[in-house]
């Protein structure tokens, strides 16, 4: 065994090329994503901002229309989900918690300092709350919106006419949403377990290839998996007892697990599938999708290996149980769990939030931040510039990615934003124009939203400078205060959201890191841990597969930090890019065991305890070398004397990760 790794095994860094003279971090901002554009909720945003617009015209009252293209904006900007439940979720939560911050600032508006201290508890409020989760956090966004817009515009009377509006507008497109529920119902739950199954056929297609290739699909494969875990899971929550199609959907989900498994095995034999391997996925994902039950015909080669049987086991299992009209569903393993019940849950989101550290600190520098732009503009003659109170709202979401680099692509995209409203204002004349106006300018807005952060800008300045219009009547006026309120935002938010606050520039990715590498460790014992009979077996799959999820799970998450790192200037943005190699080697540390997991499971012998519990102590050492590094510091390892075994692989790949980080002596 040796310490020299293949050249294609050398984790490669994140892409750092830029023209001369412009910084990676912005650059890295600035490039458009390569997310397909969701042309379904294109149509919904031209219709639902465009029609209570027409509305308000035919009813002679433009103001109410806008205020309702308000509310429809906050319910185009949150419809993210892909099952219809979460996205009942998630438009109509944030609407109820919206219309509670719009009544709030309408009551505060034009009264100074109480103003200002309403808005600064609400921001703190808002702020704890976006720690719960994805659906808290942009509730909290929307509460907090429409509190700053009640309190720094004049809306109708009497107070309740502008919640009541705004909760109409997202009620709208909730009920815009829903037209292909009675069709497409049960669509969005095959459609994600069909992609998982897509995801595993391109990484078996890469297995035994370029290492880096091969990388690149088991990310897509951890993505798949947790969208699917994620919407199967926010069905599960509300099915009680056994689900004839949820039952069909956990048994899809629950057998590619073997598959999943098989697949790092296949890849370290070092040759490629037959072709027909990953076709027959691919066909079962479309019988995933289509629904398709029948008896299934499947025209494999025969298996030459202890790592092809796996696969060719677990392929033709799953090929059985797709096809399968109605399983047996108390033969069905719920290996997702079932959700606790929405009281405890909820209990649980409070308790977490109150006595959490981070909740706190986020509260408080959103509450600093907003308390200073709104005392700007409530004590100082500064016309409608609630806009500085947006800025910083928009701009300090560190769970939308990295705030100093959303700052400057604030800027960037509201000046972009700010020259189509321009011509807008300028040339399209006041009235029922604004109403085909307003349906293109909203349709940019989920196209432009998939592109990036300073694409999704560009497209909400210009629809919110002419909702702004139709309730003031400022015309071209608005634009040059406009970009001044969003410098001023994004300036505050820089200095006093970001500067001020140490977490902001010294960054925790290294501990987050050590933590990955420390369940890599548990991963390793819990894969080989001998047990005593069949019930023990049993149960100690069960809670292999657990971990294996959790783990990449986790991997995901970090792997995702480390990319809203890599976004901030140096020296995070430079001490991410050291790292990076390393999140690399910690999940290839993680596929060799699963490989030689399932090589054990085909018939190799397995690994000694002792051999297990060296390398599980080596990845401990591992994890507290990167706790006490700031920076990363490349050692040689010497090999290890020993015969080959089953783990080999997971020596080679502990070694490698070892030689990339030690700790500084």
């Amino acid at each position: 065994m040796t310490t020299e790794r293949r050249p294609e095994h050398i984790p490669p860094r994140p892409p750092r090329d830029s023209p001369p003279g412009t910084p990676a971090w912005l650059l890295a901002g600035l490039r458009p994503s390569s997310a397909p554009i969701p042309w379904a909720a294109v149509v919904r945003a031209g219709i639902a901002l465009s029609v209570p617009i027409a509305v308000g015209f035919a009813l002679d009252e433009p103001e109410y229309g806008a205020l309702a293209s308000m509310g429809a904006l906050s319910g185009v900007i949150g419809d993210t989900a892909d099952a219809y439940r979460m996205r009942v979720l998630n438009i109509a939560v944030p609407q109820l918690l919206g219309a509670i911050g719009v009544a709030l600032g309408t009551l505060v508006y034009g009264h100074g300092w109480l103003a200002v201290a309403a808005l600064t508890l609400i921001a703190l409020l808002s702020g704890m709350i976006s720690s719960i989760g994805t659906i808290a956090s942009a509730s909290g966004l929307v509460f907090l919106l429409n509190a700053v817009v009640g309190a720094g515009l004049p809306l109708p009377e009497p107070w309740w006419t502008a919640p009541l509006l705004l909760s109409a507008g997202g009620l709208f497109v909730l009920l815009l949403t829903l037209l292909g529920w009675p069709l497409r119902r049960r669509q969005p739950e095959r459609a994600a377990v069909a992609a998982v199954y897509r995801a595993v056929a391109d990484a078996l297609e890469a297995a035994g290839g370029p290492a880096d290739a091969y990388d690149e699909r088991r990310q897509q494969v951890t993505h798949a998996l947790n969208q699917a875990h994620d919407v199967v899971l926010g069905r599960r929550a509300r099915v009680h007892g056994r689900s004839p199609s949820l039952v069909r959907i956990l048994a899809q989900l629950n057998v590619l697990i073997p598959l999943v498994e098989a697949a790092p095995a296949a890849h370290l034999r070092g040759h490629p599938l037959p072709p027909e391997v990953p076709a027959a996925v691919r066909d079962l994902a479309d019988a995933v999708e289509e629904g398709r039950t029948g008896t299934p015909v499947l025209d494999l080669p025969a298996p030459r290996s202890p790592s092809e049987r796996a696969v060719d086991a677990a392929l033709r299992h799953a090929a059985n149980i797709v096809h399968l009209a109605e399983p047996d569903p108390f033969n069905v393993d719920d290996r997702l769990g079932r959700p606790a019940a929405l009281r405890v849950r909820a209990g649980r989101a409070v308790r977490d939030m109150m006595f959490s550290e981070a909740s706190w600190r986020y509260g408080l520098r959103l509450a600093l931040c907003i308390g200073l732009a709104q005392s700007l503009v409530s004590l100082i003659e500064v016309e409608r510039s609630y806009w500085v109170a947006l800025t910083v709202t928009f701009v300090l979401k560190p769970d939308f990615g990295s705030v100093f680099s959303r700052a400057v692509l604030r800027a960037l995209g509201t000046a972009a934003g700010l020259v189509l409203a321009a011509a807008v204002l300028a040339e399209v004349p006041r009235g029922w124009w604004d109403v085909p106006v307003m349906a293109l300018l909203a349709a940019l807005i989920p196209a432009f939203s998939a592109k990036g952060y300073a694409f999704q800008t560009a497209a909400i300045t210009p629809v919110i400078l002419l909702l702004s219009d139709l309730l003031n009547h400022q015309g071209f006026d608005l634009i040059r205060p406009r970009l001044l309120d969003s410098l001023i935002g994004c300036a505050i938010t820089l200095v006093f959201g970001y500067l001020l606050w140490p977490e902001s520039w010294h960054t925790r990715i290294g501990d987050r890191l050590a933590d990955a590498v420390d369940d890599a460790a548990r991963y390793m014992e819990r894969a080989f841990a001998p047990v005593a009979d069949e019930a023990e077996l049993r149960a100690a799959r069960q809670a292999r597969l657990h971990a294996r999820r959790r783990i990449y799970r986790d991997l995901s998450g970090v792997r995702t930090e480390f990319q809203r790192a890599l976004t901030e200037p140096p020296p995070i943005g430079s001490r991410a890019a050291a790292w990076w190699p390393l999140v690399v080697a910690v999940e290839r540390i993680v596929d060799a065991t699963t490989a030689a997991r399932v090589r054990v499971n085909h018939g190799a012998p397995a690994p000694p305890p002792s051999e297990v519990d060296r390398i599980a102590a080596q990845l401990r050492e591992l994890a507290e070398g990167v706790r006490s590094s700031p920076t990363p510091h490349r050692v040689d390892i010497p090999a290890e004397p020993g015969e080959p075994s089953v783990l080999s692989d997971v020596h080679q790949e502990v070694a490698a990760a070892r030689a990339i980080a030690q700790p500084e002596h």
